[in-house]
């Protein structure tokens, strides 16, 4: 116990003692965990937008008006046994024309002598990615009755790209935050140490222990990371608070469009932050360790 309050009461007064030194390192650490929340908040949102949409990737298989029933059945078995088919959904042409008249009823203003659609199987994948393969599997069998078959295949590699973009930026970016934050840190955190080097050389002549003259300056980086990670993680509140009213409305996305619930992102945050200072703190104090 002696040794935890020594550890603290060095810690404390290493900060009252550096007030400006302090401040800017915890500054430092607001304004990194701020950008990283605002960051993950908005690329998890963007990614699950990615998601939804690559969720409506689908493969649709029109028939000839001269198909049997024999024939869009065997169509529909050969469908259902593909491993890569995730559902399957005959659309008949009299659904078909019921939905469009639902979406355009400026169409079917003037009565048409009969229904142009015709029957479909709609074949939604088990992966997004498939749904090139699957529309060019079925167009290469020639199967009897199928006249053609539509997969959207430009908007489908267009979407599946922008989804695979949207994730390589993501992870390069909280890279980036994450290793300027701790560089900023560290550089912050050596003015301190810098201020005190000569304290560090005597307690190393006298035989104190790395780890012994490390602790102080580690609890006091993890306390600045503690207190800047809490302070941006309030910033965020306030603009969740201010700012999300305002913006949502004109966001047009499905229900299940979603960022990262802002509890797990206030915790990973507050994470982020105390293992940034104590890393800033602890690699910075390195080069003062070799007396």
């Amino acid at each position: 116990m002696s040794r935890v309050r020594l550890l603290f009461s060095e810690a404390w007064s290493s900060i009252r003692m550096n007030i400006s030194t302090t401040f800017a390192a915890t500054m430092t650490v607001l304004i990194g965990m701020f950008l990283l929340g605002l960051f993950i908040a908005l690329g998890t949102w963007v990614l699950s937008w990615s998601d939804h949409v690559k969720r409506e990737l689908q493969v649709k298989v029109y028939f000839a008006r001269t198909a049997t029933h024999e024939q869009e059945a065997f169509v529909g078995r050969k469908l259902r046994a593909d491993p890569r088919v995730k559902s399957v959904v005959f659309v008949s042409k009299e659904q078909a024309q019921q939905k469009m008249r639902r979406q355009f009823p400026e169409l079917y203003r003037t009565p048409l002598p009969s229904n142009p659609l015709p029957d479909s199987w709609v074949v939604t994948p088990t992966k997004a990615e498939y749904t090139p393969e699957i529309g060019r599997y079925v167009r290469r069998a020639h199967w009897p009755g199928v006249n053609d078959v539509d997969w959207g295949d430009a908007t489908a590699k267009r979407v599946l790209t922008i989804a695979e973009v949207i994730s390589v930026i993501f992870l390069v970016a909280v890279v980036l935050l994450v290793v300027a934050s701790t560089l900023l840190i560290a550089n912050t955190i050596r003015l301190s140490i810098f201020a005190r080097r000569r304290e560090i050389e005597v307690m190393k002549l006298v035989g104190a222990t790395n780890w012994f003259v490390r602790g102080p300056f580690m609890l006091e980086g993890l306390l600045c990371g503690l207190a800047g990670s809490v302070l941006a993680v309030i910033l965020l509140v306030l603009g969740k608070a201010v700012a999300l009213p305002s913006i949502l409305p004109h966001l047009r996305s499905g229900s299940d469009v979603h960022a990262l619930p802002f509890e797990l992102n206030a915790l990973a945050l507050i994470g982020a932050g105390l293992l940034l200072g104590a890393a800033g703190s602890g690699l910075t104090l390195r080069r003062f360790l070799q007396v």
